[in-house]
């Protein structure tokens, strides 16, 4: 299923804020040069990252999941003077690309990005975090989200990328991403701790406020 049709889409698109140079640049080597590169967060949800993190002013930003940069240097966009971003990633063939691209950005001193498995990385760092974006392996959604709570700060935000799952959510389909999501899905709904919405942008983006 189609969330959104593509001829909507681009209006979305042409109707938003521009990329700059090296967003462009990254979005087009990874569409051409990476194993699915579907997972880049693009243009439009780009942005929304980008107004939401200059909304929330973050001092400390933590991502899981930095796949080729692209949101990471979106949501960066909204740190304070002082701020940083952690961003996780698994994927050590991308390091060298990735740090490429930071080493391009004028925000490049305010992002720690960090190699190896969040689920062990993330229960030693020693920060509270204004905003956090999960955005890697579906079926760690809720153990990511677990893992990241104490550390967030009350007020602050959790977004969860692709919990509409081409709106499988929303069928019978009964494989194991789309029943992880499903069960993500319900626990945050469940969960009185917080208050949220989706927001059916591309994908669809939990956005989970801390009490």
């Amino acid at each position: 299923m189609q969330i959104i049709s593509e001829e909507l889409n681009q209006y979305l698109s042409n109707t938003c804020e521009n990329e700059n140079a090296l967003l462009k640049k990254i979005d087009r080597e990874t569409q051409l040069e990476v194993l699915m590169p579907r997972m880049i967060s693009g243009h439009y949800q780009g942005r929304c990252l980008s107004m939401l993190s200059k909304i929330l002013k973050p001092k400390r930003i933590l991502e899981v999941g930095t796949f080729t940069g692209y949101a990471t240097l979106c949501l960066a966009e909204g740190l304070t003077n002082d701020g940083k971003i952690i961003t996780i990633d698994v994927n050590e063939e991308l390091e060298d690309k990735v740090r490429g691209y930071f080493s391009e950005s004028d925000l490049e001193k305010k992002i720690d990005y960090r190699i190896g498995n969040a689920v062990e990385l993330i229960p030693n760092i020693n920060e509270q975090f204004d905003l956090v974006f999960i955005d890697a392996d579906k079926k760690n959604n809720g153990v990511y989200y677990d893992l990241v709570f104490d550390k967030l700060k009350s007020g602050g935000i959790i977004l969860v990328d692709n919990v509409l799952w081409s709106g499988k959510v929303l069928t019978e389909i009964n494989d194991t991403d789309t029943s992880n999501i499903s069960t993500f899905n319900k626990m945050v709904t469940n969960d009185a701790r917080v208050e949220k919405l989706i927001l059916p942008v591309r994908d669809g983006i939990f956005v989970i406020r801390k009490k």
